[in-house]
């Protein structure tokens, strides 16, 4: 079993009969169908059955000219809302199959992100019709988590958080420098490490360390596109599993200055989420890739305020039958 399904409410699948029952009804009462050429006599199909509100259940596979649709992989989503990062993305296809992960380096973070591609379908389908190897402008990152802890958050004046803004668009700069071969920028950001790693050491002697550090994005075990994070939380949500009926919050996060969604299991969520405070949790970082719009992507609105994804979505039709 998919470990986060049980992010989406999905925690009575218990056995391996169970997710095989699942995985029926997905392909059986799938909301939403796409299929591309794959090989020669037979084509690759993703089926969607959507379980709630911007979250469900992904079933990929091959539809071979009898129109069999013969199972490959499945994986939970949950689509955000919104423009992540509009910084350059690097997509690669898994070793084992397709299905395929990005790359890339926001200067807000300081590190690589690496995502799990929802719509891996749709970026097959952009390079099959003769667009660039990478034709996509911007994503919209989202994230599951298991479980999760709401945090007070720390007290600032109007001199700290402007001083803090300034400080962060520096390191932005500097970081950007850098990445281009600057070897004073390199030299300056490591100084300013090792000072704030000072600053940090000392105030730990007589704070608590969720008082000094305010946000975080960190990788988190082997797994690449695992991380750990804290964040400010700018709008929260509860939805339902309307198969299980278990609750979800759906929320909007300011991370390191990077916004995006995350969804999380009410019952594993320690503390009430209220806008201001703080979520702290770990999560598997996933993306829709959104096309430039010469490409002729379809656009709908997301489920938060007037935010705008970019989707191909399709009536679904009973892959088994014929």
């Amino acid at each position: 079993m998919h470990k986060y399904l049980k992010a989406l409410g999905f925690d009575n699948i218990q056995t391996r009969s169970d997710l095989k029952k699942l995985l029926e009804e997905v392909e059986e009462q799938c909301t939403h169908q796409t299929i591309v050429s794959y090989k020669p006599g037979e084509d690759f199909c993703e089926l969607k059955k959507e379980y709630g509100q911007s979250m469900g259940i992904a079933l990929c596979g091959g539809l071979d000219e009898r129109e069999y649709f013969d199972p490959y992989y499945y994986f939970p989503y949950f689509e955000g809302s919104g423009i992540s990062t509009y910084a350059e993305i690097a997509v690669e296809r898994k070793i084992e199959k397709e299905q395929y992960l990005g790359m890339c380096e926001d200067s807000k973070i300081g590190i690589s992100l690496i995502f799990t591609v929802q719509n891996g379908i749709e970026y097959m389908r952009e390079r099959q019709a003769g667009f660039p190897a990478d034709p996509t402008t911007s994503v919209t990152l989202s994230g599951l988590a298991l479980s999760g802890m709401i945090l007070l958050p720390v007290s600032k004046d109007e001199k700290s958080v402007r001083s803090e803004k300034e400080a962060s668009d520096n390191r932005k700069m500097l970081i950007n420098a850098a990445r281009n071969g600057d070897q004073s920028a390199i030299e300056t950001l490591t100084l300013d490490d090792i000072d704030m790693y000072s600053q940090v050491s000392k105030r730990l002697a007589n704070e608590d360390i969720f008082s000094i550090v305010d946000t975080y994005f960190m990788p988190y075990g082997i797994e690449c596109d695992l991380y750990s994070i804290m964040g400010e939380i700018l709008a929260v949500r509860r939805r339902k599993n309307i198969v299980t009926n278990r609750e979800v919050y759906q929320m909007k996060l300011n991370v390191n200055e990077l916004q995006f969604d995350i969804c999380v299991p009410v019952s594993e969520t320690m503390g009430e989420p209220e806008i201001g405070r703080r979520f702290k949790g770990t999560i598997w970082l996933q993306d829709i890739l959104i096309f430039n719009m010469n490409n002729r992507r379809k656009s709908r609105k997301a489920h938060y305020g007037d935010h705008l994804l970019f989707s191909s979505q399709h009536k679904c039709r009973d892959c088994r039958s014929g």
